[in-house]
């Protein structure tokens, strides 16, 4: 967890800047959710499976297509495979 300064974590919360700020911004928000719902191990589970298919989500929307073009431009690695 990165301990950004005081001065910048009300914004990092709206618009985060650098990674350590979204990092920020991420881990307060489950700290937040887990001071509602409470410490067990169901709101553990369960807010750990909404970051691994955020995650997930970013992977597929994001990157894989980032990946397919930057493939296609450069050649592909797997060259013996497919």
């Amino acid at each position: 967890m990165p301990y950004i300064p005081k001065g910048t974590r009300k914004r990092a919360l709206i618009a985060p800047f650098t990674l350590g700020e979204l990092n920020y911004a991420i881990t307060t928000t489950v700290d937040r959710f887990l001071d509602q719902d409470g410490v067990s191990y169901a709101s553990l589970n369960a807010a750990i499976g909404v970051l691994e298919c955020a995650k997930l989500e970013l992977y597929r929307r994001v990157a894989a297509p980032y990946e397919d073009t930057k493939k296609e431009e450069n050649g592909d690695v797997y060259s013996s495979i497919m």
